[in-house]
């Protein structure tokens, strides 16, 4: 019954933890084996939903009713609502950008300015400015990050390394700006104070992002551009044949960086952005929306408008290429991301409501006698939280709820445990299909994390750095005491 005493609820063992992991890892496999790159677009899903079965079975032997399973995967499935509605609005401004020629404007300049022997580590470089300034991963890749996928396109480069340049940076300037969500929710779970946060988060992000633009940098020395100098100037040709190109294209993305910096609300900002982009269309591309009407009329222009807001925009230039950057988008063009998160987060819903989570964390506690021992525990914790919940809030809260007693328990400073949460809670997420993260990244820069992980240097090298410290004890701040300042401690 929903009333049923929380005493009444059998506590489950540890095989029980785990069998609905191993039902999901078997079955993704089994998808990713049968159906290859095509595995995100239903298979992965069915997977998740065989694997909640598992759980819901496990939670009816312990005693939990159907109701209290439902109610919880409600309230799993809210925790990603917002996120779910900014993935709708980011593939309305994706359509609209493209139709007002602000994403062409965007690889017009990219392949102008952009060296292919630099290319990687200033992607990277740019994505992490970006991302600093306005505190958001996803903006930072649905904006500059799809124009960079175009540029790396344009001039032959592989997409999978230039996507792990946009992950690396996006996520880089996330996790070190005061505006972003995330920064903001670590510190307030492990009890501690923002702006400390980030300082001594630099300790394991700024080593892991020098040594990822550094990777990048080699490996752009070792490649070759498949483009000419003459395709790539073609390229431009057939750019502004179909659209007309100037700084003014830009002004959307002033606006929705503008905004984004001054920590407006996420999704009526990008819906914004995507509006503009509507208008920006029909001020400055007149020809392409005639072209695609079928006519010069008001009403015409109005079709076209709204139909890139919900399907998005195909474009014919004549070069096959340049279609495939030109066209897409709308908010349809999300909606297999959607379908994904949603299955992902009742999977990750049930699991916590009847207490699988929260088993497997209790008996990674046993394991963890050092303090290196703690940090590896909790980086893995989270990962697992992101495999399994599907979401990076729940992969920073619910290990951050879990662990803070324990870290308090061996001296260990609340920074310590805020650190350790965005190194894997925040970073890991972006590289799993199914998680909101992973799923956005996928739906927006047109790639699974899959392809990208291996080139997403950042987001795996801190929790290694992490894990260093951890076992060196470099920078392990204790708590207070009166001849001990944590400012210096390093052990």
């Amino acid at each position: 019954m929903r009333n049923q005493s929380l005493s009444a609820f059998k506590e489950p063992t540890l095989w029980q933890a785990a069998l609905p992991l191993l039902v999901l890892i078997c079955a993704l496999a089994g998808s990713v084996y049968l159906f290859g790159e095509d595995s995100s677009y239903g298979p992965n899903q069915i997977a998740l939903w065989c694997a909640a079965g598992v759980a819901i079975i496990i939670g009816f032997i312990n005693n939990y009713s159907w109701e209290d399973i439902e109610e919880g995967i409600k309230e799993g499935i809210s925790v990603a609502l917002g996120a779910l509605l900014i993935i709708l609005a980011v593939g309305s401004l994706i359509g609209t950008w493209l139709l007002s020629g602000t994403v062409p404007t965007m690889i017009y300049y990219g392949l102008e300015l952009l060296n292919p022997g630099w290319f990687y580590a200033a992607s990277a470089l740019i994505c992490g400015i970006i991302a600093l300034a306005i505190g958001s991963s996803w903006t930072t890749a649905a904006t500059i990050g799809v124009a960079l996928m175009g540029v790396a396109a344009g001039m032959g480069l592989s997409p999978a390394i230039t996507a792990g340049a946009v992950v690396s940076g996006a996520y880089f300037g996330d996790k070190m700006s005061p505006l972003s969500d995330t920064t903001n929710l670590a510190p307030a779970v492990a009890g501690t104070e923002l702006f400390a946060h980030i300082r001594y988060m630099a300790y394991t992000a700024g080593p892991a992002y020098l040594i990822t633009l550094i990777i990048f940098f080699f490996l752009g020395l070792n490649v070759e551009a498949t483009a000419s100098a003459l395709q790539l100037e073609t390229m431009q040709l057939e750019l502004t044949n179909a659209y007309n190109i100037g700084w003014e294209m830009l002004v959307p993305l002033a606006v929705l960086l503008y905004l984004a910096a001054t920590r407006k609300p996420a999704l009526p900002t990008v819906f914004f952005g995507a509006l503009l982009g509507g208008v920006w269309a029909v001020l400055f591309q007149p020809e392409l929306i005639t072209q695609l009407a079928g006519d010069d009329s008001a009403v015409g222009s109005l079709k076209v408008v709204w139909l890139a807001l919900t399907d998005g925009v195909t474009v014919e230039t004549g070069s096959e290429q340049l279609d495939s950057l030109l066209s897409g988008g709308g908010m349809s063009s999300m909606l297999n991301t959607v379908w994904l998160i949603l299955s992902a987060m009742a999977f990750g819903a049930v699991v916590e409501k009847i207490g699988l989570l929260q088993r497997l964390i209790s008996g990674v506690l046993g394991f963890a006698k050092s303090t290196g021992n703690l940090i590896t525990a909790t980086l893995f914790t989270c990962f697992g939280a992101n495999v399994l919940t599907a979401d990076q809030y729940m992969a920073i809260v619910i290990p951050g709820r879990m662990f803070r007693e324990e870290y308090e328990k061996r001296g260990l400073d609340a920074r310590v445990l805020s650190r350790t949460l965005e190194d894997s809670g925040t970073l890991t997420s972006a590289l799993i299909p199914w998680n909101t993260c992973g799923a956005f990244m996928m739906g927006t820069l047109a790639i699974s994390p899959l392809e990208y992980a291996p080139f997403a240097f950042f987001n795996w090298l801190t929790p290694l750095i992490a894990i260093f410290y951890g076992y060196t004890g470099i920078r392990i701040l204790r708590r207070d005491t009166p001849n001990h300042s944590p400012e210096n401690a390093s052990s």
